[in-house]
């Protein structure tokens, strides 16, 4: 392949069209399967290899960070994290693009972020067809256990995410959202300072 006709692939990828495997196999040096593999399977006692290895596996690393093993990626290098995230056990990345997270953020188990998509008619997913958009969570949002977040979304600060949600539209800041698809139900306010730990 030659270097126009990567650019090309690569402006396709940007503008959320439909791109092949075969098309994008020149990005396979950005994958970091070998690492994540490591990383998995590192004792947890052993908290400064675990963090070398993140830092060598996503884009880019915030301070104070956690994230609990297994995890999974397609690529790895293509997520960054900022300051105190907490990720917990079975968080997938689905990053042929990239998923970028603010500050504060706390993902449950078993959640998935995915950045791509297939077409709906069977011809067009030949050789993989595929689409991708960047997600974006911003600071301090809580992402609830099994929550799925789709293609393109973008979720305000703050907010809420409940468990089982699929996300497949934006959410906006300081709100409580779940179901399937996801839907805001209200907004967050003064009166949840008022908390059962709170009051206890």
């Amino acid at each position: 392949m030659t270097r126009a006709h990567e650019e090309e692939v690569l402006a396709r990828i940007a503008k959320g069209l439909v791109y092949t495997e075969s098309e994008a196999a020149f990005l396979a040096f950005r994958r970091r399967a070998e690492q994540i593999f490591e990383y998995n399977h590192t004792p947890p006692g052993e908290a400064e290899k675990r963090r070398s290895l993140l830092t060598s596996i996503l884009g880019s690393v915030g301070k104070r960070t956690e994230l609990l093993p297994p995890f999974h990626a397609a690529f790895g290098s293509n997520v960054h994290i900022g300051d105190d995230f907490f990720g917990n056990v079975n968080l997938t990345f689905v990053d042929d693009v990239e998923i970028r997270m603010g500050d504060g953020v706390m993902i449950a188990p078993s959640v998935t972020l995915t950045t791509t998509g297939h077409p709906v008619h069977p011809a067009r997913r030949t050789d993989f067809g595929r689409s991708s958009e960047p997600i974006v969570i911003e600071d301090k949002v809580w992402i609830g256990s099994n929550a799925v977040v789709l293609p393109g979304v973008r979720t305000g600060y703050g907010s809420v995410i409940g468990a089982g949600s699929v996300v497949s539209r934006s959410i906006p800041p300081m709100t409580v959202a779940f179901g399937t698809p996801c839907r805001v139900v209200r907004p967050i306010t003064d009166e949840d300072l008022a908390t059962r730990a709170a009051e206890r």
